[in-house]
């Protein structure tokens, strides 16, 4: 089985097995339709996905997600398969990335994900690229954890790698003003104030916002971050309210 429609029954019942985390529907649907794990799903236009895809898209978070990528991934599913016909190329890896669901990103790993897979929505990188764009620090922590190179200034400066960072300074010749401003913007988003100390003494912008960017990083340091955003906006639908008066997140 190479590609599905989406709107097959055997699609839509894996799509809703996925985000119910409902296993034992999985597995006897895996086991009716051999193949159904890896296949692509047909989302129209020219744009495909897989059942790794569905697992973690987002805002990620689903019942049961580790275990069910496990299954999926003991039943054929490609952990480094990738969308097509988007605007990038991404990998089900990228995307637990962009949702900081460091769960279902270990369970990724262990199913053998290739952390340096490029394509990825932020720099057409890798997914330690879209962790640390999205502000997705446990899936960041996570990856270099296991093995992802840091080879790039901002992401040393937005992990609070100072040794790291300083490496990058001492390079002949040094990290542009561009660099600089992008570094120092990366470390107040990642909460990295002895870095961020560091840049600014070696001529960072206080208030420079990179082109990707329309936060300043006083804005950007004030948070919150993907996960937070994530959490705040499932604890609304649930009913969740602010202290009265505060108008707080």
């Amino acid at each position: 089985m190479d590609t599905v429609d989406s709107n097959d029954p055997a699609a839509v019942a894996l799509v809703q097995g996925i985000r119910k985390g409902n296993l034992t529907v999985l597995e006897r649907l895996l086991a009716q339709e051999p193949g159904l794990a890896g296949a692509r799903i047909s989302l129209g236009e020219g744009r495909s996905a897989t059942a790794l895809h569905v697992a973690t898209d987002w805002p990620g978070y689903f019942p049961g997600g580790p275990a069910v990528v496990r299954l999926l991934i003991e039943a054929g599913a490609d952990p480094n398969a990738r969308t097509e016909g988007g605007a990038s190329a991404e990998t089900p890896l990228h995307w637990a990335a962009s949702s900081d669901d460091s769960d279902v990103a270990e369970a990724l790993l262990d199913g053998g994900a290739y952390l340096g897979a490029s394509g990825g929505s932020i720099a057409d990188g890798t997914p330690l690229d879209n962790a640390i764009g999205f502000g997705c620090w446990n899936v960041a922590r996570l990856l270099v954890s296991r093995g992802a190179p840091v080879r790039k200034l901002w992401h040393a400066a937005a992990l609070g790698m100072l040794p790291l960072v300083a490496e990058f300074a001492a390079r002949d010749p040094g990290p542009s003003g561009k660099e600089l401003n992008e570094a120092f913007w990366q470390a107040c988003h990642g909460g990295q104030r002895r870095v961020a100390e560091y840049l600014l003494a070696r001529g960072a912008g206080v208030n420079t916002v990179p082109g990707y960017a329309s936060r300043t990083p006083l804005d950007v340091a004030a948070g919150p971050d993907t996960r937070r955003q994530i959490l705040t906006g499932w604890l609304r639908e649930q009913g969740a309210a602010p202290a009265p008066g505060t108008g707080s997140d």
